[in-house]
């Protein structure tokens, strides 16, 4: 009996532990918005509330983030900022990242968002954009290129990862991403630790660089370390591998436009074994390797994406202002 009933209040314990520890989390999030609201504007598409900026004018533009980010990253790099002076900038919050949704019920892979991303384009009036994807926005950009090609007029791959290969972080990821086991760890124990180790995946994604001022003031970190954001990025995660699979048998079907952009240094993907070889099996494709360059090279190569953008949009014919 006194077994049975220390069991019980252990178990009681437990859980009022990880309610606490829910509720700290969910006020959390809630002070993260308030201080980071909403800058863009909001389309509702097939039953999803998406999140977008929109800015300049030109030839239209579509920017696709990376894991864990969200459009304000593009913001943060400046990227927004010079493309806005010749192009029209469509920045979105992919599905559970910043301020869009992520309902659950879908697997949300690579080609779901990039069905998902077509219809809204439409819907905001965009009937053929240059698509420029980073990191994990890649496998969206083209997945877009080749389920909706009328969509696409040219593609920019930034730091992407197109070959599947052995990575750690994707087994290290799977309890975050497992149907409510992860919504426990993601409401309760992860944003803490997710926390408690941003310093040093910053450091690793920015090496050999290191971690410019400008993202520390400009990126809002405490919008990616919301428990929303923590499940999206450990699905994304957890798919990735298959999303890169997925696109390796059709890629060679692109008629259009690409190019493609990576960090000498990048230490998240391996710019030998990704971009170079994507570079070698796309024969039409242009391939710019910063020297020295991070994973987050659109924060350190801004000129080398302009001169890529401007290429690919006059090979597709929307030449910018």
């Amino acid at each position: 009996m006194d077994l049975v009933a220390g069991l019980s209040l252990a178990a009681g314990l437990s859980v009022t532990l990880l309610a606490g520890l829910a509720l700290f989390n969910w006020r959390a999030a809630r002070k993260a918005e308030r201080r980071w609201p909403a800058k863009g504007r909001f389309i509702e598409v097939a039953g999803v509330r998406l999140h977008y900026l929109d800015r300049g004018s030109g030839p239209p533009l579509v920017l696709l983030h990376g894991n864990g980010a969200m459009a304000a990253d593009f913001e943060a790099s400046g990227l927004i900022d010079r493309l806005e002076l010749s192009f029209r900038v469509i920045a979105i919050d992919r599905p559970g990242f910043g301020y869009s949704a992520r309902p659950r019920g879908r697997s949300w892979n690579a080609q779901q968002q990039a069905y998902l991303i077509g219809d809204a384009l439409r819907h905001i009036g965009i009937g053929r954009a240059i698509v420029l994807g980073h990191s994990w926005g890649t496998l969206v950009a083209l997945e877009l290129a080749l389920e909706r090609p009328q969509c696409v007029a040219a593609l920019v791959l930034v730091s992407g990862y197109y070959f599947p290969s052995i990575r750690s972080d994707v087994a290290l990821t799977l309890p975050q991403a497992t149907p409510l086991l992860g919504d426990i760890l993601n409401h309760t124990i992860m944003p803490a630790l997710a926390k408690h180790a941003a310093p040093f995946m910053l450091r690793k994604i920015f090496a050999p660089r290191g971690v410019p001022a400008r993202f520390t003031a400009a990126f809002p970190m405490d919008l990616a370390l919301r428990p929303k954001s923590l499940h999206a990025s450990a699905r994304e995660t957890a798919l990735l591998l298959a999303a890169a699979k997925e696109t390796m048998v059709r890629r060679q079907t692109l008629a259009m436009p690409v190019a493609i952009l990576a960090g000498g240094g990048d230490q998240i993907v391996s710019t030998l074994h990704q971009s170079q070889r994507l570079a070698r099996e796309l024969e039409h494709a242009r391939l710019t390797v910063v020297p020295g360059g991070s994973h987050m090279v659109h924060y350190e190569a801004l000129d080398q994406i302009v001169a890529a953008l401007r290429t690919v949009a006059g090979s597709a014919g929307t030449e910018a202002a």
